[in-house]
């Protein structure tokens, strides 16, 4: 059996720093025990309703103890995997091949070092854990007659239990933490406790985890590179004119809504992989929104003002700039909600100046799967939520990036506890990750508005359930032609639940299914030959598994299937537009300056 590393013994100099990190921890982790005391028990708004929970929890243990045959199948089945597992264990001490009973699943990324399968007793401990959380997961999985939001809850919470107890996340379970320690003489240790010391006092008491060398990147340097103007801002956004990089371009002009629960530029990343900078490519004038990151002098705009002086606003200055009345639209995720109650209001007012619109992994129909967001959105857990934010003026950031890290957290959690606070590493430089963490708040009143209109209510589903300036919100009026593109393994936004769109708009749908996910999936460069894409040439059925089983499947990137769908609707060919040269006097570079607005700045 291999010898399994322990943990050193530190030299003075590191005996020192030790208490020196000892004394800061001292007072930051009595200043977060305290905050999460008061949360836990206080007035103050978690993400996490834990009562929820509980109730949850206790109903399915109660299932369980009302059906003792289930029960008693389900424990049979882990005593004789525990059997198997010590079966092989015995095996291999005494000579024979160390065979896995269970392999990590595909991408499953914890168990990589070779200790884990080389060294008996690491193997026994990581086999050990899969049986226990493979057995545990099915157990809730055929929890089929709870209620189905008790169920995913259920499902969901048990899966953060069982990644949070895996043995990787243990410094004296865990071969590479160990080897590390005693390669750096406990060096490596002292780091990982003083990265976590910085994270805890950066988040203020609540542990911010650093997931990319934020110092690397700046925005107009080495990210957000696609040249153009910024030609108009109002309270909520910054509208950026990008510069041509063609002679002609297409008459119409093309409008970008972003989401505003994230930053624009995960379309304007790198040069390589940039949508915008390809888009402009295409000889397309592309204007595109940039939101504010709202403080609490903003608290009081409504989903409407978003629609107002968001899109309503921005073609009208597309007009003032360009002379050109009519445009083309996309919306991505909750800019495509933003975008079709947009197109209701101008159908029900007979304006027809969008003349088609595309939809980036947008929710159609919050009726049954809205992934595991909706978790966090109940009617009881807004009413929290709503308490909270008349307090603050806005729902901080670090509540969304957790519950989105928490959607992933073996990718946007762990594998940062393991490389920051244990093996103490140094996050790498990384865009996507650096985007990730660049934090958004949502003011008080538009969440409240959202949140109630289209996750309680299916506003987009259910015609005339919510009005904006007085006008029932009515998708079946909308004609105009469009596009969807969803995500196969999207969590966010479950293609299934944007499928809907295709039978709710009166005009024409286009609706095209990318491979990978909400972001991967989308940010999918032309010429990549990564996931591929699915489109059907048959009028969209009613049921989105009709429409996959008659869909075709084609290599490389969705973007060139909807570029040439787009240039339908562009119109003839005219001299490039110049966003400096237009009547509205340039007040800055792209991105602007609202997208530099970080939440973590703001009190």
């Amino acid at each position: 059996m291999n010898d399994m590393p322990t943990v050193p013994v530190l030299d003075t100099e590191q005996q020192q720093r030790l208490v020196e990190l000892s004394a800061r921890s001292a007072t930051l982790i009595s200043t977060s025990f305290a905050r999460h005391l008061e949360e836990l028990f206080g007035d103050d708004f978690q993400m996490i309703n834990t009562r929820d929970v509980a109730a949850s929890f206790q109903e399915f243990g109660l299932k369980l103890l009302s059906d003792p045959v289930r029960l008693a199948t389900a424990q049979a089945s882990l005593v004789s995997d525990t059997m198997a597992l010590w079966q092989r264990f015995f095996e291999s001490a005494t000579g024979g091949e160390l065979r896995p009973l269970i392999e990590p699943s595909r991408g499953d990324r914890r168990f990589k070092d070779p200790a884990w399968s080389e060294n008996p007793a690491y193997a026994y401990i990581e086999q050990g854990y899969l049986v226990f959380a493979n057995w545990l997961q099915k157990l809730v999985d055929d929890a089929q007659d709870l209620d189905p939001k008790v169920h995913q809850r259920v499902r969901f919470f048990t899966r953060q239990y069982l990644s949070a107890l895996a043995p990787s996340n243990n410094p004296f379970t865990n071969p590479e933490v160990l080897r590390r320690a005693q390669e750096t003489g406990g060096k490596s240790l002292l780091d990982g406790l003083e990265h976590f010391l910085d994270d805890l006092e950066r988040g203020g008491g609540h542990l911010q985890i650093s997931m990319s060398d934020d110092s690397t990147f700046a925005l107009g340097k080495n990210l957000a590179l696609t040249p153009g103007k910024v030609i108009y801002k109002n309270d909520l956004i910054e509208l950026i004119q990008y510069a041509p990089s063609t002679p002609t371009v297409h008459k119409r002009p093309f409008l970008f809504i972003p989401a505003w629960i994230n930053k624009f530029y995960i379309m304007d990343l790198q040069p390589k992989n940039s949508f915008i900078r390809w888009l402009v490519g295409q000889g397309h004038t592309v204007f595109l929104m940039s939101w504010v990151n709202p403080t609490k002098a903003l608290a009081h705009k409504r989903f409407e003002d978003y629609l107002s002086e968001g899109p309503l606003a921005a073609m009208d200055i597309i007009e003032q700039q360009t002379g050109e009345r009519e445009v083309n639209l996309a919306g991505y995720c909750i800019g495509g909600i933003l975008l079709a109650t947009g197109l209701a209001y101008l159908a029900a007012k007979g304006d027809d100046r969008v003349k088609s619109a595309t939809f980036f992994v947008t929710l159609f129909d919050f009726s049954e799967d809205v992934g595991e967001l909706g978790i966090f959105v109940d009617a009881g857990q807004l009413e929290s939520m709503e308490a909270h934010t008349r307090e603050t003026g806005f729902l901080e950031g670090r509540h969304l990036a957790t519950t989105f890290a928490m959607l992933r957290e073996n990718d946007l959690i762990w594998s940062f506890v393991v490389n920051n606070y244990l093996l103490g590493r140094d996050p790498a430089p990384f865009d996507l990750l650096y985007w990730n963490a660049d934090q958004t708040t949502l003011p008080a009143q538009m969440l409240s508005d959202y949140a109630r209109a289209f996750y309680l209510q299916n506003a987009l589903e259910r015609p005339n359930t919510f009005e904006v300036f007085g006008t029932p919100v009515d998708t079946r009026k909308i004609t105009t032609p469009s596009y969807t593109v969803a995500t196969r393994e999207d969590h966010l936004a479950p293609w299934r639940s944007c499928y809907p769109v295709t039978q709710q708009f009166a005009g024409p749908v286009r609706f095209c299914l990318a491979g990978s996910g909400h972001i991967a999936g989308v940010m999918n460069p032309a010429g990549s030959l990564k996931y591929g894409y699915w489109v059907n040439e048959n009028e969209p059925p009613a049921e989105p598994e009709a429409w996959f089983a008659g869909a075709e499947h084609r290599e490389g990137s969705w973007w060139l299937d909807w570029a040439e769908w787009l240039a339908q609707y562009g119109g003839e060919m005219v001299e490039a537009r110049d966003p400096s040269a237009g009547p509205l006097k340039p007040l800055g570079d792209a991105p602007g300056e609202y997208v530099k607005m970080r939440a973590d700045q703001k009190t």
